[in-house]
């Protein structure tokens, strides 16, 4: 679906509610008002929900957005609130629920005319924050590598690879846009949001203020389970990532790789070495005159303009595993036609920290001995590495202090599963993001696992399944079903489900 037709829908019963408000309730002042309440209102609701059923998703965003205000803000004379980033980065799953059930009652307010002064400040506020966000996004678009945001001096060209959060998250995995069309979308919302501030006299106001009110709280209380429910204690219950239940992994990046190499190159961007004039040249143009007109010593070629692929990449494309010797094992997952177990863990929970320590450690000495023979004559003189004392030296090590409940889960929860499966023949692999073979090595140790590890981006492993660690069984390619370690069945319903 694109933004067009979802618009366009939303326009549709935001019509439906307003002749309902107009002739059937009678409550409506202004017919304009009331069409931009319910239009308002129903975007914020879906753009909501989209992002309740995966609070994580949205929680992920947060943190790469503090992650990019970190980076820029560091640098400068604003450095002080750079620390500020790291530890908003810690609780981004509280403000991503927070926001997200804000955003659904702020939409039902609107369309109910719930307390109309207030509602209008906080949809402006809230549009305001949005487009903020989004800008600033896409305005990173204009920075190149090694300037930063506030080096306004060394802005040049737009280019989409300059700018860490390429998608802003307003419609969850529903619907990815690019931060331009995010931000003219909010630009465009900051309209009725001014409309409802000076207009909000006009807003119609559906049922008692007991029921109104009553109708809120009960969904605030429903919104807050809703969104536990679909990263505490299971998977989102709707899966919109390239990842879910059921997708043909191995078909899908076939398709994107061939869509991929079918791009062609269209144009060549040059730049004139001596004027600094920057030209578009057409590609069979260049070509035929690449050694005369075009070369070399009067410009230099910049970029190559490409056709969009028929078949835009997902993160499928992006999918690599190696394993701890840094091997690409990928294709053990995509071509393998026997069912096996990935275990996702995009990050080792804990608090690595830099300790000394004691040990003994043995000191030898080398000494030279001639060998001789039955006549007293020397016939060899080899070196002898011999044993002289022990002492006590320090060494630093770290200490990863894995967190306990953590290490309690996968000893409690996903051993006996794994055990089971391994018993059963059934391969197991734990692929672990943003760590080190020395890290899962200790991790190994602690929990006693005895499985085959495997290290993958912390972002893909994030796309794959939202659940630290998450369960995903594969067979033939394709995903045939995964779970969230709260909800981990017994091995034996698995397998007699989908193991032969």
């Amino acid at each position: 679906m694109t933004l067009t037709t979802l618009l366009t829908n939303i326009g549709i019963v935001a019509v439906i509610l307003t002749l309902v408000v107009g002739f059937v309730m009678k409550g409506h002042k202004s017919w304009i008002m009331t069409f931009l309440q319910n239009f308002c209102g129903v975007l914020f609701l879906f753009s909501g929900w989209v992002k309740a059923v995966d609070p994580l998703g949205t929680a992920y965003k947060m943190e790469q957005y503090f992650d990019e205000f970190y980076t820029t803000f560091e640098p400068t004379w604003l450095s002080f609130l750079a620390p500020l980033f790291p530890l908003l980065s810690k609780y981004a799953i509280w403000f991503s629920v927070i926001m997200i059930v804000f955003e659904i009652i702020l939409g039902l307010m609107l369309i109910l005319g719930a307390r109309t002064k207030f509602t209008s400040w906080a949809f402006l506020l809230l549009v305001g924050f949005f487009t903020f966000l989004t800008g600033f996004t896409y305005l990173t678009g204009y920075v190149p590598q090694g300037a930063n945001f506030f080096e306004f001096g060394k802005w040049a060209e737009y280019n989409a690879n300059n700018m860490k959060v390429t998608d802003c998250g307003c419609f969850g995995d529903f619907i990815k846009l690019v931060p331009k069309t995010s931000f003219l979308k909010d630009v465009f919302l900051l309209i009725p949001a001014f409309y409802f501030l000076f207009r909000h006299k006009d807003m119609h106001q559906l049922f008692s203020k007991p029921i109104r009110w009553g109708i809120i709280g009960v969904g605030t209380v429903g919104l807050f389970l809703y969104c536990f429910s679909n990263y505490v204690w299971d998977l989102p219950h709707a899966d919109f990532r390239p990842f879910k239940k059921g997708a043909d992994i191995r078909t899908v990046r076939q398709q994107e790789e061939d869509a991929m190499a079918a791009v062609k190159i269209t144009h060549y961007k040059l730049r004139d070495r001596k004027t600094d004039e920057i030209k578009i040249v057409e590609y069979n143009e260049y070509l035929s005159n690449y050694k005369t007109l075009y070369s070399k010593d009067k410009y230099e070629a910049l970029e190559q303009i490409k056709e969009e692929p028929t078949l835009k990449p997902t993160k499928i494309s992006e999918f690599e595993i190696t394993d701890l010797e840094s091997n690409d094992i990928s294709y053990d997952f995509i071509d393998n036609s026997d069912p096996q177990f990935l275990i996702v863990n995009y990050m080792l929970k804990g608090d690595p920290q830099r300790k000394s320590r004691m040990v003994k450690d043995s000191v030898f000495i080398v000494d030279t001995v001639t060998v001789y023979n039955d006549q007293g004559g020397i016939t060899d003189t080899m070196l002898v590495r011999k044993f002289d004392k022990i002492i006590e030296k320090e060494e630093t090590y770290i200490d990863q202090n894995f967190d306990a409940s953590y290490v309690k889960t996968h000893v409690e929860s996903l051993k006996p599963f794994t055990d089971a499966a391994m018993s059963a023949g059934v391969p197991v692999r734990m692929a672990i993001g943003k760590s080190d073979p020395d890290a899962i090595s200790e991790f190994d140790k602690v929990t006693g696992l005895g499985i085959d590890y495997g290290m993958a981006d912390d972002i893909l492993l994030k796309t794959i399944v939202r659940s630290n660690p998450g369960v995903v069984l594969w067979k033939d390619g394709k995903i045939l079903d995964k779970w969230h370690i709260n909800k981990l069945p017994d091995f034996s319903a698995v397998k007699s489900q989908y193991i032969n």
